[in-house]
């Protein structure tokens, strides 16, 4: 377990929060939106909860300047039925069913000036409780329909590890703005959950036989079931999965130090790439799986390196920070969290072809980053004021937003 306490402390903050949702960095010069609500719904907490969803989420696009206002309409009401605000551009008017199973939501995007229906789509969801998924495939397609950048990643559930008790973990699926929560693991100590493939049927995590010995578990969402893969010694966590599902960039330590290995899963093998006396862990894939970007304590302090798939020289790939960490990459690019003098904590972002280099926060504790699954937005964590938010940057549009976390102490996140 000292191993395993050394190892927290390279991977990943603990927290808990309670915070309002904020936005920062407001862009400018965005179409104008309104927001009409055309439900007919008796439950008016689930009616404004459902409408700040949709705001929300056309904010999160980043691509549109969205009102506050709650406005209600007829689905079928013409362009200025109840318009609200003076210079919008466009309207999202929505109707969504009760919240029972399936749920149906239709919604439209109307030019304010013309009247004219740009675009128009129905939804259903077959399971209620995850009805945040709802609003969140509707926006989703808006925005692509709309022919802006792609927010695809909404629709994507988010994987949390969080403490329960002393040595006692459960792990928990949610949507991004952590408004449906659903614990699929509890009992025992149940740690570092990562997605196995982009279907999210299926993910990977560490459990403590008998608060002991690690081994890494494969669960499926689908039927509950859940098989042993791997066992290690020390700290044992999957870092990574490579692009097409069949290797594993694990953290072991059989040797007490950990290093990183390459794990087929067709074959059960395990082949070490790292080879050093001291703390080499987080591997990610880089570079068309042809690489490995991890964190090690090589300088005396953590920084960034990378080494072929096949082991042998490693590279530094960070120049500046004293405790550069908590790692994710998305093909050509590397996200870290970095402490600076004043001893705050600031997500960079690099790429592993040229020197960029861009910072991504400014301010604060931002712990944690994690890239979507297109590479457009980062999932990071923000300590503040005794509570913490979720972050998600829009990197392109360069757009940051804050949602509340209200779940305890969260081990680790996957996207």
């Amino acid at each position: 377990m000292k191993n395993l306490m050394l190892i927290f402390a390279f991977c990943m903050a603990v927290f808990a929060a309670d915070a309002t949702t904020t936005i920062t960095n407001e862009g400018v010069n965005l179409p104008r939106i309104v927001v009409q609500n055309a439900s007919n719904l008796s439950n008016a907490e689930f009616n404004n909860k459902f409408f700040k969803l949709m705001v929300g989420d056309l904010k999160v696009g980043a691509t549109f300047d969205v009102s506050d206002e709650y406005l209600v309409s007829d689905y079928n009401g013409d362009a200025n039925s109840n318009l609200g605000e003076l210079g919008a551009a466009l309207i999202v008017r929505y109707a969504v069913s009760d919240k029972t199973s399936p749920m149906n939501l239709k919604a439209k995007v109307i030019e304010a000036g013309t009247g004219r229906v740009m675009y128009e789509k129905s939804f259903s969801l077959s399971n209620a409780e995850k009805y945040p998924f709802l609003a969140h495939m509707a926006v989703s397609e808006i925005v692509k329909e709309l022919g802006y950048s792609d927010v695809d990643w909404m629709k994507e559930m988010i994987l949390l590890s969080r403490y329960t008790s002393t040595k006692e973990s459960e792990i928990m699926v949610a949507d991004y703005t952590l408004t449906y929560q659903k614990v699929v693991l509890r009992g025992g100590l149940n740690i570092f959950p990562k997605w196995a493939s982009a279907a999210q049927n299926e993910f990977y995590y560490t459990y403590y036989v008998n608060q002991n010995t690690p081994a890494i578990y494969k669960y499926n969402l689908s039927n509950g079931s859940k098989s042993k893969i791997f066992t290690g010694k020390g700290m044992t966590i999957v870092g990574d999965v490579s692009s097409d599902g069949r290797k594993l960039l694990i953290t072991n330590a059989p040797k007490d130090q950990p290093d990183i290995y390459l794990y087929d899963i067709g074959s059960g093998s395990a082949r070490q790439i790292t080879d050093y006396p001291g703390i080499d862990v987080n591997g990610n894939f880089i570079d068309g799986d042809s690489r490995v970007a991890f964190v090690s304590d090589r300088l005396g302090y953590p920084n960034i390196f990378a080494t072929s798939i096949n082991g042998g020289n490693v590279t530094q790939m960070v120049y500046h920070g004293k405790n550069n960490n908590s790692i994710s990459t998305n093909g050509n690019y590397i996200v870290y969290s970095s402490r600076d003098g004043s001893g705050s904590f600031n997500i960079y972002m690099i790429s592993t072809q040229t020197d960029m280099i861009r910072q991504l926060t400014s301010g604060g504790k931002n712990m944690f980053p994690r890239f979507s699954s297109d590479g457009g937005s980062v999932m990071y964590i923000k300590q503040a004021g005794g509570g913490s938010s979720v972050g998600i940057i829009r990197v392109n549009e360069n757009k940051s937003f804050q949602f509340p976390l209200k779940i305890g102490q969260i081990q680790s996140v996957d996207w």
